[in-house]
């Protein structure tokens, strides 16, 4: 480590830059030699290095093998753009280092093969370089890397000062990154583990769920599992525990198709956090992209973790539910110029990171800190990588890409033709999982709804907006949601794209929960220790008269009743829906809309709440609407509604009705409604089944009535229906089976306050 009078030095150079800026550069390249003599002599007095033969450059990472002469071992592979030296650092059982100079270098990747190398094996990287932030090099050989390719990670990130490149603490904080600190981070990192590449996937079956017929369920594997009471102890919060048939059968009752899983790439806890004593609950802070997270295992993290979580996804297949992964590929753990050097800084900090004209600064365009390089053909490498092993290797379907505009940025702006897209398009593994794009970043020109190409589907937060302002009386008229109930057509019918386009949701991991909607409107984020200035202040929410929790009767059945209205409203409309783990059962954060940092009862799923018969009802109404889509394809279409009739003699496929039963016209639009009724007919569905035969189905009539006070609505008559059977009433709060009671068409219905009804056309 340098002395305090070397690091003032570089400190005082700094301060005089503008003015002599040679002067700086000298002093720097004085100081820089003096710490490589220091690091070369403590390199010479380390353990002697194992025989590391020649290898191969590819694959990237680690992987066990048998090398020349039927000698097993380990071959090793790090792109290293830029650095001078590479050295692979094997660690044993009691931590004690022995490093390998890798010298072979092609296409500037080191690599090495090390026999006796074998599964189980801890390991990192030592990567040299210049210390030059000013040109945006920030090569540090003190600081052990993870392996960006390393496919399980042993250990915990506890961030002290000697895990960063810089002098964290240096007094003067705005020049601090440009001090270099020489303390070795290796007792503090976690490692690499190699991992043995020994299963396939011959006897799983994936389901392949057909985007229309999808239903996704949004859960986090520890906060899903960790309170559930018919999991063993042992393995809540943990892929195994995901795997039980307890979490399994919960799925099944409800009838989802698929599990989308909060981050479970390997993932870094923030510095700030662990100043307060909290954790990243959710994981959106990846650090290894190829690493299921360590800490979701029950079978032990030396490797384990993998078999375990090829056993989950195993285990989810089985019950027919496929598996999609939240990844974050836009940024990583290691934050801005002040953060921690963990991997890819310490390898490439050029390569790898988009960085401002002031090469010190990196580019922001997701509120993290940093923003991964997408254009550069080795970050492009890396997230494909990534991608296909998840795919090809542990057997998941499919992928949410947080905020995903950063991903298709070019050189700056939002380009639907960029690198990343083009990849992805024409890669014969990736083009067939489901991709869905969270169609915003943080950056100018980053919100970009509806103009992502085909293959990709997108999570539509103008329904989440739509439905929200309908059900607390908020829409000036009703022209936005009838396109947000019917597949969102005026943002996705355009290149070939299908309603299933259209990732429809109320409520997502990030805002309220469902039940916190109906009784907060504003955030309540004090315990993540903030002063409630993190979370958004946009929550479109109506507490029904009192905030937070109520022991109201009245209140706690029109807030029941409101949970109704819009978990219907979501299960009903056109494109796919996307529910959140404990919304059907009334899960509540108290009012917490970023309970990112909450790993505890506030951020688990409380399973007790089904003891509650209310709470139970409303799991058994979720069960009950999304038995109706699956066996009804009229309210999972294919293509969009024309408005036209598919055949001569035909209806049109729909119809709009205002509350007196006529239909709709322009100025109906326009105008403030609470009442609407919508008709979906089944006679000529677009699109035929497997066997070419048409698509039949029966014709429903949902009526939505937002309004505070019952009102009488007139059925559509002929050619409509001669006669209704009433399926479903939300205002009720035991569904049960459907009345049967027959109604007339052109006859007067009165419609509940604050409801949603659906009526089956009787033959």
């Amino acid at each position: 480590m340098s002395s305090a009078a070397e690091q003032e030095a570089v400190q005082d150079p700094e301060r005089e830059a503008v003015q002599d800026p040679g002067t700086v550069a000298a002093v720097r390249a004085e100081i820089v030699e003096v710490q490589r003599i220091e690091y070369a002599e403590a390199v010479r007095a380390a353990a002697p290095a194992p025989a590391v033969w020649p290898g191969a450059p590819m694959p990237l990472g680690a992987r066990f093998r048998v090398g020349p002469d039927g000698v097993a071992g380990t071959n090793f592979a790090l792109w290293a753009g830029g650095a001078e030296a590479v050295e692979l650092c094997l660690f044993d059982e009691r931590g004690v280092e022995t490093r390998c100079p890798l010298t072979e270098l092609t296409h500037e990747i080191w690599h090495g093969f090390v026999p006796g190398v074998r599964p189980g094996q801890r390991y990192g990287y030592r990567v040299h370089g210049r210390w030059d932030p000013w040109t945006g090099a920030r090569w540090n050989a003190a600081k052990l890397l993870l392996d960006p390719y390393a496919r399980a990670v042993d250990g915990t990130f506890s961030l002290p000062p000697e895990v960063y490149g810089h002098v964290r603490d240096w007094p003067e904080q705005q020049v601090a990154d440009t001090v270099r600190d020489d303390r070795d981070s290796a007792p503090y990192v976690p490692k690499g583990v190699v991992v043995h590449d020994d299963d396939d996937w011959v006897e799983d079956r994936r389901p392949k769920t057909p985007w229309a017929d999808s239903v996704i369920y949004e859960l986090h594997v520890r906060g899903f599992t960790k309170r559930h009471p018919d999991i063993p102890p042992e393995l809540r919060g943990t892929y195994a525990g995901l795997a039980h048939p307890a979490a399994i059968e919960h799925l099944t009752r409800l009838g989802v198709t698929a599990v989308e899983l909060l981050p479970v790439h390997q993932f870094a806890h923030e510095d700030h956090l662990l100043r307060r004593g909290l954790h990243n609950h959710w994981g959106y802070n990846s650090i290894g992209y190829f690493a299921p997270h360590a800490d979701y295992s029950a079978s032990g993290t030396a490797g384990q973790q993998v078999g375990e979580f090829k056993r989950m996804v195993r285990a989810l297949h089985d019950a027919g539910i496929e598996v999609i992964l939240d990844v974050v590929y836009n940024h990583t753990a290691e934050a801005g110029e002040r953060g921690p050097m963990l991997s890819l800084r310490g390898i490439d900090n050029r390569g790898y990171y988009r960085l401002e004209g002031d090469p010190r600064r990196y580019a922001d365009y997701t509120g993290c800190g940093n923003t991964l390089h997408v254009v550069q053909p080795q970050v492009l490498r890396l997230i494909t990588d990534s991608l296909r092993y998840w795919v090809t290797e542990m057997g998941v379907d499919g992928f949410r890409f947080d905020l995903a505009a950063a991903l298709a940025r070019s050189m700056h702006d939002v380009d639907m033709l960029s690198p990343f897209l083009a990849v992805i398009a024409q890669d014969p593994v990736l083009r067939r999982v489901k991709l869905i794009a969270e169609p915003w970043d943080v950056g100018n020109g980053g919100y970009q709804v509806g103009a992502f190409p085909p293959l990709w589907t997108e999570w539509n937060d103008r329904y989440r907006d739509a439905v929200r302002d309908f059900w607390r009386g908020a829409l000036p008229d009703v022209r936005d949601l009838g396109y947000r109930l019917t597949g969102s057509s005026d943002l996705y019918a355009w290149g070939g794209r299908r309603p299933y386009a259209s990732v429809n949701f109320v409520t997502a991991h990030d805002g309220f929960t469902l039940r916190d909607l109906v009784s907060y409107e504003q955030k309540h984020n004090e315990a993540n220790g903030e002063g409630n200035r993190d979370g958004t202040n946009d929550n479109r929410a109506w507490n029904c008269g009192v905030e937070g929790e109520s022991d109201d009767p009245e209140i706690n059945r029109l807030r029941r009743r409101q949970l109704r209205n819009l978990l219907t409203t979501l299960l009903l409309s056109t494109g796919v829906p996307m529910l959140v783990a404990g919304d059907e059962m009334g899960r509540t954060q108290g009012g917490n809309n970023n309970a990112y940092c909450q790993d505890n009862e506030t951020g688990w799923v409380d399973w007790s709440l089904l003891d509650q018969p209310e709470w139970r009802e409303l799991t058994a109404l979720t069960a009950r609407v999304l038995t109706l889509r699956r066996t009804h394809p009229v309210l999972r279409r294919r293509a969009f509604f024309s408005g036209r009739a598919q055949a001569p003699d035909g209806l049109r496929d729909l119809a709009w009705f205002a509350r007196d039963g006529r239909e709709m016209t322009e100025g109906d639009w326009y105008a403030p409604a609470a009442t609407l009724g919508l008709y979906l007919s089944g006679r000529d569905i677009p699109g035929r089944d497997a066997r070419g035969e048409p698509v039949t189905d029966d014709s429903f009539l949902a009526v939505l009535h937002a309004g505070a006070e019952p009102v009488a609505f007139t059925l559509p008559g002929a050619p409509w229906a001669d006669a209704y059977e009433l399926v479903l009433d939300t205002s009720r709060e035991e569904q049960g089976e459907a009345p049967g009671t027959l109604l007339d068409g052109g006859g007067e219905l009165t419609v509940p306050a604050r409801s949603v009804l659906l009526l089956r056309v009787a033959e």
